[in-house]
C-alpha cells in the first residue's frame, strides 16, 4: 500500500523526432505512390491484353464474311490506283520542293517543341510558377507529362 501523501506524479510529454516522423511520411506515401504505379501499369497492361483479343475475334468475324472480302478487294484496287496518281503528282518538281520544305518546318517544329519543353522545366523549377504569359497576352498554363516505357 502507499501513502498517498508520498506520491509525486509526474508529467512527461513524449516528444518524437519531427524529421524522423516526416522522413515516415514520406516514405509511406511515396511507397503507396509506388505500388499504386504498378497496379496501373498492371491494368493497362490487362486491358491491352484483353482488347487485343477481342479485336482479333472481331477481325475473324470480318475476314470470315463474304461480302466485306469482295468490299476489300474493290477497296484495294481503288487504293493502288489512288497511290499510283498521287505518286505521279508527288514527282512533279513544284510538288517535290513542296514536300522537302514541310519535312524541314516539320522537322523544325519538332526541335523548338524540344527546346520549349526544357525552357519551361527550367522557369518552372526556378520561378515556382505553372503559368506563363505569351507576347500575345494569353496566359498559358505549364504541363508536365510523363509516362513510363519498357526498358530494353
Amino acid at each position: 500500500m502507499v501513502d498517498e501523501d508520498t506520491q509525486e506524479i509526474v508529467e512527461a510529454e513524449v516528444v518524437e523526432d519531427g524529421i524522423d516522423s516526416e522522413k515516415e511520411d514520406q516514405t509511406t506515401v511515396l511507397l503507396s505512390l509506388e505500388q499504386l504505379i504498378k497496379s496501373h501499369i498492371a491494368s493497362i497492361d490487362k486491358l491491352r491484353d484483353e482488347s487485343r483479343k477481342y479485336k482479333l475475334m472481331l477481325e475473324d468475324a470480318l475476314i470470315n464474311d463474304q461480302v466485306y472480302q469482295e468490299h476489300q478487294k474493290a477497296a484495294k484496287e481503288a487504293t493502288k490506283q489512288k497511290t499510283s496518281t498521287k505518286q505521279q503528282i508527288m514527282r512533279q518538281p513544284a510538288n517535290v520542293q513542296i514536300s522537302n520544305k514541310i519535312r524541314e518546318m516539320s522537322s523544325e517544329l519538332k526541335d523548338k517543341q524540344m527546346a520549349l519543353s526544357d525552357y519551361l522545366l527550367e522557369y518552372q523549377r526556378m520561378t515556382g510558377v505553372n503559368e506563363i504569359e505569351g507576347e500575345d497576352g494569353e496566359v498559358r498554363e505549364i504541363i508536365n507529362t510523363a509516362k513510363v516505357v519498357k526498358k530494353k
